[in-house]
């Protein structure tokens, strides 16, 4: 028994039948690259800082690891744009955030001091800042409870709880 097709080719079905499962287990790999690139990402857990300035500002975190105490720095985020300080879920409930105006001068400051330098650095420890070649900053404390993802916002002004200018959201 014949076949024919719209353009008069003639198969056996039993060919026509290997002939489809081929060409079906051959656009398997695009359907699944297909359906990825279809299906959106979960929201990213994150610890971000968006600058609401028109200037350069640099940013430096700290936290408490399974360590210690860590602060790193500086990232440099542009005026209008947002930077991830930490990749991925939250590890840590409290992150601590001090931040300069890199044109004007200002700082984003809070009560909570910890050590930093001039030049991009990691450094383990809060204490002895000074005596082991650093300098000592006052950080802004942000308690992220359970949350696995958190942005804080950089503004001019102070916020309307009379904050120098920093805010902090979360997200689940």
């Amino acid at each position: 028994m014949q076949v024919s097709n719209s353009k008069g080719l003639h198969m056996v079905p039993f060919l026509r039948a290997v002939l489809v499962r081929l060409a079906g287990a051959a656009c398997l790999p695009l359907i699944a690259s297909a359906a990825l690139i279809a299906v959106p990402d979960k929201a990213r857990a994150d610890f971000r800082v968006c600058n609401a300035t028109q200037t350069l500002v640099g940013v430096s975190i700290g936290y408490r690891a399974s360590t210690g105490w860590i602060t790193e720095g500086w990232w440099h985020v542009d005026a209008s744009t947002c930077k991830t300080l930490i990749e991925g879920p939250l590890a840590s409930r409290y992150y601590y955030l001090y931040a300069e105006d890199a044109e004007r001068g200002g700082r984003w400051e809070g009560a909570i001091s910890m050590c930093v330098a001039e030049r991009e650095f990691k450094i383990a420890g809060v204490n002895d800042c000074f005596a082991r070649g650093f300098q000592r900053a006052g950080f802004q404390e942000y308690d992220t409870g359970e949350q696995t993802s958190w942005m804080v916002q950089l503004t001019d002004g102070p916020d309307a709880a009379g904050s120098a200018g920093l805010t902090g959201t979360g997200t689940e």
